[in-house]
């Protein structure tokens, strides 16, 4: 078949690797002049299956109501008079219970698994180098309470084969020493040896540069301005998107199939066909900091809960990264909320990096309020989902185009995970490296 893959960033780049593999005439459409260049561009950097745990859960109600009106805060709403924010709002509140929460992390863990091990496969087929470290991710808590609640939902990724161990402030600082100058505020941490980091912008483009070896074709600096239909009920069927070119054109693509996989900008082009996809955009930041002592930066990848920042060491940067600001559809950065990273980051490793010249950057994570994503078909026969894969785009990236290439391709992906449009497929863990490897 010949397939449109709508979007270049790391799903969307994915998807068209695993697309052509699987036989299939591919053309990647993007507005930007590269792939990556937008929420793929410069985010956390972590390939975290142990960070499962989605932002709604039984906590998150009173920390939101804590932290509104923080220009600072890790999560901050700004409410705005737009129907789209208020419903996803409430949604969210809908996935705090424990039930739901316990149910999104099975299905986080899941697609995140599966992912990981495809992530190494095509880490192993392509050779791409991306500052890739294997190094685990370790989470270090800095309040009790905090990390008294995360003893539960660790045991349950446990469960779920997901290594997770909770451990000492001790252990954590034996981990990472670069740590040591905050061993009296850590009260404890979580180690998973199994997760990795690495660069999400150089793993992406390295990776449309071996597509288009294999014969993709990128049509870049082209705008899609609207999906084109024609029937009703099952025979529905998308004929064509109609885009802006690079020469500023206005033409229709035709495709046997297509993909969407634009991140936020998938809602607004749904919702006109009756796809009322919930997916918001949640305005993540991220700062880049050459690093000038190698000795004092960290060599694993960290995550700070009190902070709810990221840390990853990429070659002789260091990328600190997290905050979600739900705030529509702008990318202006925030002062405040840039000088808190910088701030924080300067405490945890004072003397390792350069913080008088940050990078500052903005990319709009598609948020679903259970962050699970949505993998799989749509009413119309020949239009199919890959997007809102929240802040863990670059966790579920690769896993994440294979899925999509199989349902295209007419097959039922190998993994315990609710796709889109589709019943339930329950496979054993086991099962996942057999069908990576397959």
């Amino acid at each position: 078949m010949k397939v449109i893959v709508l979007g270049a960033g790391i799903i969307g780049t994915s998807s068209a690797w695993f697309l052509n593999k699987a036989g299939h005439e591919v053309t990647v459409i993007d507005r930007q002049p590269g792939a990556a260049q937008e929420t793929s561009f410069a985010n956390g950097c972590q390939i975290s299956v142990s960070h499962a745990e989605p932002w709604a859960n039984p906590a998150a109600p009173m920390k939101v109501l804590k932290w509104l009106g923080k220009e600072d805060a890790p999560l901050l709403f700004r409410l705005r008079p737009e129907w789209l924010q208020w419903k996803w709002g409430m949604s969210f509140l809908r996935e705090c219970t424990p039930a739901r929460t316990a149910h999104n992390i099975r299905q986080i863990v899941s697609i995140s698994e599966y992912s990981r091990q495809t992530l190494q496969a095509v880490r192993a087929e392509t050779g791409i180098k991306y500052d890739c470290l294997t190094a685990g991710i370790l989470h270090f808590y800095t309040e009790q309470k905090e990390f008294d609640e995360s003893l539960s939902a660790a045991r349950l990724m446990r469960e779920l084969g997901c290594q997770r161990d909770s451990i000492s402030a001790d252990e954590v600082v034996k981990i990472e020493p670069a740590l040591a100058g905050i061993r009296d505020k850590i009260v404890g941490g979580d180690f998973t040896a199994t997760d990795e980091s690495g660069d999400i912008y150089q793993f992406t483009t390295g990776l449309a540069e071996k597509c288009v070896e294999k014969g993709v074709e990128f049509q870049y600096n082209t705008t899609v301005t609207r999906l084109l239909t024609e029937g009703t009920g099952a025979a529905a069927r998308i004929t064509g998107v109609e885009v802006i070119d690079a020469l500023g054109r206005h033409t229709t693509l035709r495709a046997d199939a297509f993909v969407m996989a634009m991140g936020s900008f998938s809602q607004p082009l749904c919702k006109p066909l009756g796809i009322d996809l919930m997916i918001y955009p949640g305005k993540g930041y991220s700062a880049t900091y050459q690093i000038t002592d190698a000795q004092k930066a960290p060599t694993v990848s960290l995550t700070d809960d009190g902070y709810k920042l990221v840390v990853s060491r990429l070659g002789d940067r260091l990328r600190v990264a997290g905050t979600c600001e739900l705030n529509g559809y702008g990318r202006d950065l925030n002062t405040a909320r840039c000088e808190a990273i910088t701030r924080r980051a300067r405490e945890l490793f004072p003397n390792a990096c350069d913080f008088d010249n940050p990078t500052y950057w903005t990319g709009l994570r598609p948020l679903t309020p259970s962050n699970v994503p949505y993998i799989g078909k749509t009413k119309f026969a020949n239009l199919f989902l890959n997007t809102g894969h929240g802040t863990l785009g670059w966790t579920m990236g690769a896993g994440s185009g294979r899925a999509i290439a199989e349902i295209v391709s007419g097959r039922v992906p190998e993994l315990d995970f609710t796709f889109t449009g589709m019943p339930r497929s329950a496979v054993a863990g086991s099962r996942i490296g057999a069908a990576v490897r397959a």
